[in-house]
């Protein structure tokens, strides 16, 4: 391609300013941003010296022209969004989760094949050096076959962060939805990408939050919390989602005669007392890799019979994008690999609305919670 791509965005948050910076980071112009209040995007645009700010999505449409929209809004927010572009004919990048349920995000994945347009879904934490070394090792041999796997992580949320979408199922919502999907798509970019089963449950530990106005930005929304929470005039919004799950999966490799099966356990609220840790077991070995995204570092577990740290393949840590934070860094390798696909370079293989509305169908599933079994009456 002789000129850059454009791209239009939604959300003017920390995603919405994030995938900006991405984008641009590889080559593309961002022409435009919309969100749902007018000052608050007529602010972030000047701040970004981005040529367009509205409210209006078709319009924004129209008015850009875009060859790729990138959604940054709350999951709650994406369908008709996704809806409106991918029938004006652009390729979509959208953050987890894609919809709120199995249903919607089927349409855009049948939308999305029939208007013949390319979509990248972001759980896009399988790009962390210390999870691509992992994928390595394994896909080597170093574990020997892969039988089984652990996601243990404890996010000792404050319970009393302001009422919002992330409280509310109707609006993308939910642990599952937001830190689930992460989990899932690391343990499918190191075993495998097929889903054979799965089996969960759910728990809404949280109850209520303050409601505040003013809330703008996901990432600074902790220094919205009130300072009395006793004020009898504070109003308080009713959680309808998990702030915590339990769920077990197996997945087909093909580097194991039988299925691998996986442990993700997630608490929201839970304090941690060790850490946060992802590991895969094999017949002959185990790779471990500290923090609950992947952070690292990684140790093995082989012949020596001990655990030793790993240190980075130079070629993974040169491939990174040279940019801080690791949600900042693994939207940019997304987006990197999205733009080269659309202008007919080589390419890494990257999860795309398919995934995207496995996801959330995986969801719907786990949301159930139906799979006990009553015991109660056993002598």
């Amino acid at each position: 391609m002789n000129r850059k791509l454009k791209v239009l965005v939604s959300g003017t948050g920390f995603a919405g300013q994030g995938h900006t910076d991405a984008f641009r980071a590889v080559g593309a112009e961002v022409v435009g941003i919309v969100g749902r209040t007018p000052h608050v995007v007529a602010e972030v645009a000047q701040k970004m010296d981005i040529p367009f700010s509205g409210t209006n999505w078709q319009e924004a449409l129209e008015a850009c022209q875009p060859d790729i929209v990138s959604i940054g809004t709350p999951g709650g927010a994406h369908y008709e969004t996704i809806k409106q572009s991918i029938e004006f004919g652009c390729h979509v990048y959208s953050d987890k989760p894609l919809t709120v349920d199995g249903d919607s995000a089927i349409k855009l994945y049948e939308l999305a094949k029939t208007k013949n347009v390319k979509t990248a879904f972001a759980s896009s934490f399988r790009y962390m050096p210390h999870v691509l070394h992992a994928k390595r090792l394994v896909a080597n041999g170093a574990i020997g076959e892969p039988v089984e796997a652990e996601f243990m992580s404890h996010f000792h949320l404050e319970r009393d962060i302001p009422f919002g979408w992330s409280h509310r199922k109707e609006d993308g919502g939910g642990r599952l939805n937001n830190n689930f999907t992460h989990m899932m798509s690391i343990a499918t970019s190191v075993i495998g990408e097929k889903i054979l089963s799965i089996i969960g449950e759910v728990r809404d530990d949280l109850g209520k939050a303050p409601i505040v106005k003013g809330v703008h930005n996901f990432k600074t929304r902790r220094d919205y919390i009130p300072k009395d929470l006793n004020d009898p005039n504070l109003e308080w919004g009713e959680s309808n989602v998990e702030w915590s799950y339990t769920v077990m999966a197996k997945l087909e490799s093909e580097f194991a005669a039988k299925p691998v099966s996986v442990l993700f356990k997630h608490g929201g609220l839970n304090p941690r007392f060790n850490e946060d840790h992802i590991v895969f077991y094999g017949t002959k070995g185990a790779v471990y890799i500290k923090g609950h995204y992947g952070m690292g570092p990684l140790y093995i577990w082989d012949e020596s019979k001990t655990w030793q740290e790993l240190p980075l393949p130079q070629d993974i840590v040169d491939d990174q994008p040279k940019v801080d934070g690791d949600t900042e860094r693994n939207w940019q390798y997304l987006a990197r690999e999205f733009v080269k696909d659309i202008e007919g370079q080589a390419f890494a293989p990257y999860q795309t609305f398919k995934e995207g509305s496995q996801y959330q169908q995986l969801i719907d599933i786990i949301r159930k919670n139906d799979n006990w079994t009553d015991v109660i009456h056993l002598q």
